[in-house]
């Protein structure tokens, strides 16, 4: 068991005026998205300076089924003086903690879902109530009018999640409700394959937000994300997956949730929560301006339980709470529990999952409201609502409204002052010899998508320069914004739009709208340079096991040869012809010319060697076949490793470059891709932002001067995606090297709380759905100004020159040396055999054998020479 984990920072314990409240939490391991939801409410409460009481987070972990750990770890913290316990976060450890808390007279606020709850005189639980979930779940589904679904299940709890699902098909026999559940293996090809082949349209989907995934990816594999089916997910976190796969598939996927992530106190709390998981060394779930709706129903609970208990404890005005250790071997109890808990069964709180309210005699939730969601080609929209009093207020059906809303536009026919920079391509001035005046003289991305939301929208608008080209940052001292961020926050202009990226800290000052262009850091350098070829790139197409195999196989095929033609009798020929009865028979498989038979066939050149006897001629047509399968592997291998150039690339991502010294790298100076290293401790990051930091000379002034000096230099510049997409349209030495570090978005910037930032992200978003920003995309990086320069042509085949071909050339002069040495060792040996026989000198006998050498004219050599 892992033992009681208190936040105990010296800060805490200075800033504690007053009483302290301690608060514990109960987690499962590993869930550290529930424990920094914890500690950051606590966080948030100890900031106010006034508070009376400070909140002092206690937490531990529980284990599935070990009921000895969990009581153990309970006890534990009971032992610190407690006023109160939220979680766990899961329903199997559950019971053992009611029990204790009940005797001990502790509040417990349970967070999880929670299907047997039963009154308990100490216990709110501040998860929407089964019942009423199963209920909002039947309201839809008769809004919607489905006669027949089949609902898709995960395991027994999933089942009475759904009850009233089911009592549908038992009370009403115009409904047809089919169950099928997932299968444990995590594979549901088949499952969908069979639902498919049912004609059933219409799903109802109960599965963990960990399986959502993976069950819609695999419905799509099988072809049942079409315009004809319709998906309902009760999973109230289905925003904090990525749907985006199908945006565009024409399948109505539809679903609840119960935290608004328009609303500024969750995205407030959502960025915070980012940040803490980062300065604890996890990696963010997204960035700021996606935070809110990545923020899990669970943490949103957590949050809203540490600030229930809190308010209760304030509102109470007790004096003294008398908080004291409880040890759960006597029967002592806390004094103040009862009346913390009655109180807080009657409390009404709004929080970050809208209006909290008991039950008084259960401690169960009710009074809730949902909002319902669907997805479009533009993304994820709110269609209606829910809530545990009226039931469906509005909802839309594909094509129908129910109740509808009537969206007003406040932009039109006003006039708006846009700024923007000389950045290529997002602004830039007209090419042209004409004087051009207003808005005329402008063009580039920025300018076009302007353009396109005005004639959306019907507003006019006046294009500004920023004349300093700075996006804006914050002075520390002074707190002011200078450059772009800080025209708009001085009201000077409404809108900035350019190459500016939707940070943190920038949204802190001004409002964005939604994205017009996804993109990331990357890192900008030089193509890599083909590897100079091997001297033997011949002997590529095989391996060194194939060579030495090949070897070995014409050594032994050999050798069989020779002890074939020895053994066999057809082998055994006559010399003579002419003469029936020979003296002596001969034998053409000697071991030497077994080895040039062999050689013969596998150089495809065959010598004067025939086979004559069934057994050889069979070996012979073996080893033919294997030359044949073997040469011809070799000859279309050799002609790719010819041809192909393999590329050398000195790094392949950012942890290479970090740990290399010889390639030298930098970003802008001031922007949001210097700061990203700057705020991030993840991975490598560290040791890059102390380079920078120890390099500010490779610190480039603007995008421009970085692609030339890494078109020049052996220089890494790190920049925005797109960025390099339009560098390296124009620059062909350059390329793209590793992927995205991060995911950001360029966004419109305008005031806080401007009432145009809606209407602005929703026309944005009917640009991506009818590809209009894809096609200005294209006309500005692939065709307008040089774009489309470095387009890949049809590739054309290089000639082979020397260093292509050098170890074959080098293997032909080494066998032709050592052949001569060779004729030089056999005629040495042949004249000293000859000088010994005639008893004449060895010299001699060679100085005859050169001088006939060197009568080039004579092509006969008597036979007497020789003996």
């Amino acid at each position: 068991m892992k033992t009681l984990r208190t936040f105990t920072t010296s800060l805490l314990f200075l800033c504690v005026v007053g009483q302290e409240l301690r608060i514990g939490g109960l987690f499962e391991e590993n869930s550290e998205n529930a424990r920094l939801s914890f500690q950051l409410a606590t966080e948030i409460i100890n900031e106010n300076k006034n508070n009376r009481y400070k909140a002092y987070p206690l937490w531990g972990y529980v284990q599935h089924f070990n009921t000895l750990s969990t009581s153990h770890t309970v006890c534990s913290m009971l032992e610190e003086g407690l006023v109160g316990i939220i979680g766990p976060t899961s329903s199997f450890a559950a019971p053992y903690i009611k029990s204790i808390c009940d005797a001990k007279d502790v509040p417990l606020i349970e967070i999880h879902w929670d299907p047997g709850q039963r009154k308990n005189d100490f216990l709110v639980n501040i998860h929407p109530a089964p019942s009423e979930l199963s209920r909002s779940f039947v309201d839809l589904i008769r809004i919607w009018e489905w006669g027949s679904f089949t609902i898709i299940y995960e395991n027994d709890d999933s089942l009475i999640k759904i009850g009233n699902l089911l009592e549908i098909y038992n009370n009403y026999t115009q409904y047809t409700v089919s169950l099928r559940q997932l299968n444990l293996n995590g594979d549901h090809r088949r499952l969908f394959m069979e639902m498919k082949q049912s004609g059933d349209k219409h799903y109802v989907i109960d599965c963990s937000i960990n399986n959502l995934s993976d069950v819609l990816q695999q419905a799509q594999q099988v072809g049942i994300m079409t315009d004809e089916y319709y998906f309902f997910i009760t999973s109230l976190d289905m925003s904090t997956i990525d749907l985006t796969p199908y945006q565009y598939s024409g399948a109505t996927i539809t679903g609840i949730r119960i935290i608004n992530p328009e609303d500024s106190r969750v995205i407030e709390i959502s960025q915070r929560l980012q940040q803490l998981r980062s300065n604890n060394g996890l990696k963010p779930e997204a960035f700021n301006h996606l935070a809110a709706w990545k923020l899990h129903t669970q943490s949103a609970l957590i949050i809203d339980a540490v600030y229930l208990l809190y308010e209760t404890l304030i509102e109470l005005r007790i004096t003294k709470l008398d908080t004291k250790p409880l040890f759960c071997n006597t029967t002592e109890s806390w004094g103040k529990g009862s009346s913390t808990i009655n109180y807080m069964k009657a409390k009404t709180l709004f929080g970050l999952t809208g209006n909290i309210k008991f039950d008084i005699e259960t401690g169960i939730r009710k009074n809730f409201q949902l909002d319902i969601v669907e997805l479009t080609p533009g993304g994820l929209i709110k269609i209606g609502t829910w809530n545990s009093m009226y039931g469906v207020e509005s909802a839309q059906i594909r094509g129908r409204e129910i109740f509808g809303f009537t969206v007003d536009n406040p932009m039109k026919n006003k006039m708006f002052k846009v700024l923007t920079t000389m950045t290529e391509p997002y602004g830039m001035l007209k090419n042209v010899s004409a004087t051009l005046t207003g808005n005329d003289r402008y063009e580039g991305f920025g300018i076009d998508v302007i353009n396109e939301l005005s004639k959306k929208l019907e507003f006019k608008y006046k294009i500004i320069l920023q004349e300093d080209g700075l996006y804006g940052t914050q002075n520390p001292r002074t707190k002011q914004w200078n450059g772009m961020l800080g025209e708009v926050r001085a009201g000077r202009v409404d809108f900035a739009i350019t190459d500016l990226t939707i940070t943190s800290e920038r949204e802190s000052a001004v409002d964005f709208t939604m994205p017009f262009m996804n993109l990331g850091i990357s890192i900008l350098y030089r193509k890599p340079e083909p590897a100079p070829p091997s001297l033997f790139t011949f002997a590529y197409p095989f391996s060194a096991e194939v060579w030495i195999l090949m070897a070995a196989a014409y050594i032994l095929v050999s050798f069989t040869f020779f002890i074939m033609g020895r053994l066999c009798p057809s082998e055994w020929t006559n010399p003579y012809p002419c003469v029936d009865d020979p003296d002596f028979l001969i034998n053409q498989f000697s071991f030497r010319n077994s080895l040039w038979f062999t050689v013969g066939s596998l150089m495809q050149q065959g010598s004067e060697i025939a086979p004559i006897a069934i057994s050889t001629r069979m070996a012979a047509g073996v080893w033919y076949f294997f030359i044949l399968i073997m040469v011809s592997s070799y000859t279309a291998n050799l002609a790719a490793f010819l041809t192909v150039e393999e590329l050398v690339t000195p790094f392949e991502g950012v942890e290479d470059l970090a740990l290399q010294k010889e390639i030298k790298y930098g970003a802008k100076s001031i922007g949001a891709t210097r700061n990203f290293f700057k705020d991030s401790n993840y991975s490598i990051y560290p040791v890059i932002k102390k380079y920078m930091n120890n390099h500010p000379d490779l610190m480039m002034a603007n995008n421009d001067d970085g692609v030339r000096k890494a078109e020049l230099e052996n220089y890494a510049f790190f920049m925005e995606s797109t960025s390099i997409d339009y560098a390296i349209e124009r620059h062909c030495n350059l390329t793209q090297v590793g992927g995205a570090l991060d995911e950001k978005g360029y966004g419109i910037a305008m005031k806080k709380d401007s009432e145009y930032r809606h209407i602005l992200s929703t026309a944005i978003l009917e640009l991506q759905e009818s590809g209009k920003l894809a096609q200005l995309k294209t006309k500005w990086w692939k065709e307008k100004r040089g774009g489309g320069k470095c387009e890949k042509r049809q590739p054309v085949a290089t000639p082979l020159d020397l260093q292509n071909l050098g170890g074959v050339f080098f293997v032909l002069g080494t066998g032709t040396f050592f052949g001569v040495i060779c004729t030089f060792i056999e005629l040495a040996i042949y004249a000293y055999k000859t000088a010994k026989e005639k008893k004449i000198p060895f010299k001699q006998k060679m100085i005859e054998e050169l001088k006939f050498f060197f009568r080039f004219k004579t092509m006969t050599k008597d036979f007497k020479i020789m003996k």
